[in-house]
């Protein structure tokens, strides 16, 4: 009886043991899982990644979100079968630190890889080498060396790459003296050295490609990049950054993925498509201008004619469009996927029943629809010429991002339906300290101010060519010399002449 109680005991421990031993087994199993990086974001449904606003990264544009880093993490997200999400810190020195304390699961924000941020972060993968570069602009002294910054109004972003290797420059230049500033962005640096408000800045070569698009005037002075024994300038690493603590399951699924877009080739078009078309700078060449007017334009003029006319705008206007977008080139493809003589992108070739963006009929149709409805989606307190104006910018920078600056300039006491006040608002787009007011946030407000500008330079020329050449038609003995002369008077600011 004794020893058949004792056996039971026994038999009771070791079920008690086993079921203990058991449940260690799934904690520790469950532990392993939650610590799992992907696991999280799988189980979560989502990826955080932090990033920035800014051309080379992520901005809202006329047909969505853009940008190559927003790109490159829409697919990745995509790829684990999870949505994206994003956070925009309030300052760029704020992005390692968020990833360093668990509230991103990586950033994508064009870092360079650092000594500092290796204290922080785990880099990877690499996608894009860069240079650190000296901006200046054109017409004023060029910087050929360190020495030739010292004294100037030399500004830099806060927290940056730029600024620990600058830092690093200071031991040996004692004279070598900058400012930091927290809240502005580089490519509003840029602009402040394009307006003469600041002597120089650094920034990176592919942020300075982008910029020069818009204000060719800009220039390199030198690379601030550390040099090779054979006196070569180093590129600087881009990569994204993870958190430094944990296990590695996400990054070595980065790593995955980006080892499949080289593979592929889809990392190489991506940075063609942002980067690929960045030597060529929309400079305003009259001669050239003139030369595509006489080679170019008389193919697609009779299509410019029939829409205008169908869609009650100037025909000159819509060709001043089409020039801006695609130098009349039917077979453009723009760094964003747009394609055409009209640019139009995907979705909006597909609201105006465009069945082939390629086709010069029907891209000038697309256009010319596309433009009428941007103009009638305008206040009905703006009126013309600033309706077209506002109806351009809308076409370039998206209609939401239009109201954003028409609301910030009843606030800063302009006037909100006149283009002269808005255009000096649009700009602001890309500052924190008003974007973050506005509805929808950052915008490239340069850029429709600038396009809207170009444009009605290139209408007021073919209104002065037509004219001229009408001229000469109508009567044959009037010299080139003599048309030239009758036609040197401009059309007041700001009018639009219907023909």
């Amino acid at each position: 009886m004794f020893k058949t109680i004792t056996t039971s005991v026994k038999i009771r421990t070791a079920l008690l043991m086993l079921l203990a031993l058991s449940m260690v087994f799934i904690a520790v199993s469950c532990s392993d899982q939650s610590d799992n990086s992907l696991t999280r974001v799988k189980q979560r449904g989502y990826l955080i990644v932090v990033t920035r606003n800014s051309p080379t990264t992520y901005y809202h544009g006329p047909s969505g979100q853009m940008g190559l880093e927003f790109e490159l993490a829409s697919r990745f997200a995509r790829s684990l079968g999870v949505r994206l999400r994003l956070k925009v810190p309030d300052s760029y020195k704020d992005i390692l630190p968020m990833i360093n304390d668990g509230k991103g699961d990586l950033a994508a924000a064009g870092l360079p890889m650092t000594k500092k941020g290796k204290t922080l972060v785990r880099y990877g993968p690499i996608y894009q080498q860069i240079t650190q570069q000296v901006v200046y602009r054109l017409g004023t002294r060029r910087p050929r060396s360190l020495k030739h910054l010292y004294n100037s109004r030399l500004m830099i972003k806060s927290g940056s790459a730029h600024a620990e290797r600058l830092r690093v420059l200071q031991l040996q230049h004692k004279n070598l003296k900058f400012k930091e500033s927290a809240d502005t962005e580089t490519e509003e640096l840029m602009h402040q050295v394009w307006n003469k408000k600041l002597d120089y800045t650094i920034a990176d070569s592919n942020e300075i490609a982008t910029m020069q698009r818009f204000f060719p005037q800009l220039r390199v002075a030198f690379n601030l990049n550390q040099k090779d024994s054979r006196d070569r300038t180093l590129k600087q690493k881009l990569a994204w950054a993870f958190p430094r603590q944990g296990d590695n399951s996400l990054y070595r699924a980065a790593q995955r993925f980006f080892t499949k877009l080289r593979d592929t080739g889809e990392l190489k078009q991506l940075l063609d498509r942002y980067y690929g078309h960045t030597e060529s700078f929309n400079y305003f060449q009259i001669t050239t201008y003139h030369r595509h007017i006489k080679e170019r334009l008389p193919k697609y003029k009779i299509y410019f004619k029939r829409a205008a006319k169908r869609y009650n705008l100037d025909w000159r206007l819509l060709a001043a469009v089409g020039y801006q977008e695609s130098h009349w080139n039917a077979k453009a493809l723009s760094p964003t996927g747009v394609r055409g003589l009209m640019m139009l992108t995907m979705a909006t070739a597909k609201q105006m029943k465009i069945k082939d963006r390629r086709d010069p009929l029907q891209s000038i149709r697309g256009g010319a629809k596309y433009l009428r409805r941007m103009k009638r989606k305008i206040a009905i307190q703006v009126s013309d010429p600033d309706r077209t104006w506002f109806a351009l910018a809308s076409y370039n920078v998206g209609r939401l991002h239009l109201e954003d600056a028409m609301t910030l300039t009843r606030g800063r006491g302009g006037d909100p339906y006149k283009w002269i006040d808005v255009s000096r608002t649009l700009p602001l787009l890309t500052k924190k300290k008003w974007y973050s007011k506005t509805r929808y946030g950052y915008a490239r407000g340069y850029e429709p101010v600038l396009y809207v500008a170009n444009i009605r330079r290139f209408y007021d020329l073919l209104v002065r060519y037509e004219a001229q050449q009408n001229t000469i038609t109508s009567n044959p003995k009037v010299s080139t010399a003599t048309a030239k002369t009758t036609m040197r008077k401009r059309p007041k600011k700001g009018t639009v002449t219907k023909k």
